[in-house]
This record gives structure tokens, C-alpha cells and sequence, in this order.
């Protein structure tokens, strides 16, 4: 017999001694499948060798736990690896191609034991409230009042959600990242926020979100997965809109004092509505400011003023714009045109 024939004769060997280890672990195996195993096993010394190193797999393939993807990848390799064999290397020894799919499995497994489970956090604010938060590549997120977030940073990937609220990220370096900084994503209503090493700030109402750039450099996405991706670069002092429909509006400038004021606490007003003062100060509180009249909403306002200090804000309006404060309910304060 030549030398490629013995080994075809060793391959269908191998073919047994896999379907025997499939046949003998099967629910339904008897005392008459051991009994003909025991007659195949005596009929050669290499069917109990080969045998033994079959089973090898199969134990090491149950050993991978709970992973259906890790099992199925080691079941094809020991189905594949005879007729790998026969293809490709008629001359390997069949000793050889076990312990190269043993290498392989076990490499598998060695690499999902190394992967980090990727870490989610969430982190929210009440009414009223600012938050710091210290995150572990080194990024800072300061949350105004009213907002929530969600982190998930695993081995490719930082990724932070907005869900409500505002929020002013300062990107950290990622360092200590052999394969150097994974990206910083945030996404928010119908966008991405691509960092590019920045301070910059996501404000969410609903499903409208504001993205302001206050250094460095961003990309904001919309669409993609089938549709057209849209996109826009900020740079410092621009800002740009993700309207609810999931698409762009024009950029647009922003004012960095003002963007700049709300994380110290202060709201900086320049000749704007009354109304929009008052919605933004009744962010920070439970007790809301009303307008008896809504006319008196486009008197424009100019000022700094504390989130915390109600009291002073309607001591101001009192004094500069002539209107007076009165208590309906415990939680609402009616502003009206003070009487003569």
C-alpha cells in the first residue's frame, strides 16, 4: 500500500472515532452501542489513539461553557478537519491537525476570556441639580439639571448616550489603550457626535438636540444604515441643530459666554425674551414662574442670573422691568404688571 493510501485508510479512521464519540454521548446510546464501540476499539491499537484524541476535542468544546458561538465554531473544526486534510495536506499527520484545531479552540477561547465586559453606567440629575462626573478614560461630563445619560465603553468603543437634558463633555486621551484613544461617540435624538479631542456640549428637549462646540472639533452625523449620511464639522463658537425628523439645520453661531456660564450656575441673558428666561430658570426648579399676561413674554431681558436664586431674579424684574411677584400655589409664582 502506498504511502497516500495508508493515510486516506487513517482519515476514515478518524471519520469513526468522531462518529463513535458524537454516537456514545448521544440521549439514546445503549449497552449495544458499547458493545460494538468495545469490537471497533479491539480491532485496532490506532482506533483507541485515535479515539482519545477526538474525545480531546469534544471535552475541550463542552469546557467553553455557555457560548453557542465558541461551541459551534469547535464542532465544525473537528468535523472540518479530516477533510481539510484530504484537500490540502495529504501528507499531515492526523495527530498534528488535532492539535492544530486544539490550538485554534483553545486561542478562541482565550481571547473572549481576555475581552473586558464592556462597562455601562448611568448617570442622572435631578431638578435643580448639577452633577460632575469623572469617567475612566479621563473624559468629564457635567450634567445640568434634569438630565440622564448612559456610558458604554468596551474594547473598540466609548459611546455615550444622551437621553435627556444637557450635558458638557471634556474628552479625555483614552491613554494607556495599547492600540491608542477608541473613538468618542454621543449620540442623541436622530445623531452622532463624533469627538475629535474637544469641550463641547449636547443639549436634548425631546427629540430636537443642540450640539455647541466651545473647543476643538466635532463632526455631527445624521443617517446612514441605508439612507443618506449627512454631515456637519463644527468649529469653536458654532453650533448646529438635529432637528426631530433626524436631519440638519445650518450652523449657526454660538455665543460662548453664554454657553460657558450655565456650568458655573449663571444664565447670561443679552436682549432676549422674558418667556425664555423663565423657561430656563424654571429648569432648575420645582417652583415655576408664570406670565399673567402673555404679552409681557417679549419684554427682553439683559442680566446674570443664579439658577438657585429665585428671589433675585423677581427682586430684578420688580426694580428693572416694573412687574410684580404673586404666589398662587405652592408651586407657582404669577408675574404680572405691577398696579399704579
Amino acid at each position: 500500500m502506498n504511502t497516500a493510501s495508508a493515510n486516506s485508510n487513517r482519515y476514515d479512521d478518524q471519520d469513526q472515532a468522531e462518529a463513535w464519540v458524537a454516537r456514545l454521548n448521544a440521549p439514546d446510546s445503549d449497552a449495544h452501542d458499547r458493545e460494538a464501540f468495545e469490537r471497533w476499539l479491539a480491532q485496532s491499537p490506532a482506533n483507541a489513539r485515535d479515539y482519545r484524541e477526538v474525545e480531546q476535542i469534544h471535552l475541550l468544546s463542552a469546557q467553553l461553557g455557555d457560548d453557542d458561538l465558541l461551541r459551534a465554531a469547535a464542532r465544525a473544526a473537528r468535523r472540518d478537519s479530516a477533510a481539510t486534510r484530504r484537500r490540502f495536506h495529504p501528507w499531515l499527520a492526523p495527530g498534528a491537525a488535532i492539535a492544530a484545531t486544539l490550538a485554534v479552540a483553545i486561542g478562541v477561547a482565550a481571547w473572549i476570556q481576555r475581552a473586558p465586559p464592556a462597562q455601562v453606567e448611568r448617570y442622572v440629575t435631578a431638578i435643580g441639580e448639577q452633577r460632575t462626573i469623572a469617567l475612566s478614560d479621563g473624559t468629564t461630563l457635567l450634567l445640568d439639571t434634569h438630565s440622564a445619560v448612559t456610558a458604554r465603553f468596551d474594547r473598540d468603543s466609548r459611546t455615550v448616550e444622551v437621553a435627556q437634558g444637557r450635558v458638557q463633555f471634556e474628552v479625555g486621551r483614552d491613554s494607556g489603550q495599547r492600540r491608542g484613544p477608541r473613538p468618542f461617540l454621543v449620540r442623541a435624538g436622530g445623531g452622532t457626535i463624533r469627538d475629535i479631542g474637544t469641550t463641547f456640549q449636547v443639549s436634548r428637549d425631546g427629540s430636537a438636540v443642540d450640539v455647541g462646540l466651545i473647543e476643538g472639533e466635532v463632526e455631527v452625523a445624521v443617517g446612514g444604515a441605508g439612507g443618506a449620511r449627512v454631515t456637519s464639522t463644527l468649529a469653536p463658537g458654532e453650533q448646529v441643530r438635529i432637528e426631530g425628523g433626524g436631519t440638519l439645520a445650518p450652523k449657526r453661531p454660538l455665543d460662548l459666554a453664554v454657553a460657558q456660564a450655565w456650568p458655573r450656575g449663571d444664565l447670561v441673558f443679552k436682549n432676549r425674551r422674558l418667556d425664555q428666561l423663565l423657561d430656563e430658570m424654571n429648569r432648575y426648579s420645582k417652583t415655576q414662574l408664570r406670565l399673567e399676561q402673555p404679552a409681557l413674554g417679549a419684554l427682553k431681558v439683559s442680566g446674570v442670573f443664579h439658577i438657585d436664586d429665585q428671589d433675585a431674579l423677581l427682586a430684578a424684574l420688580e426694580r428693572g422691568w416694573a412687574l410684580q411677584a404673586r404666589r398662587v400655589g405652592e408651586h407657582e409664582i404669577l408675574l404680572q404688571t405691577a398696579r399704579q
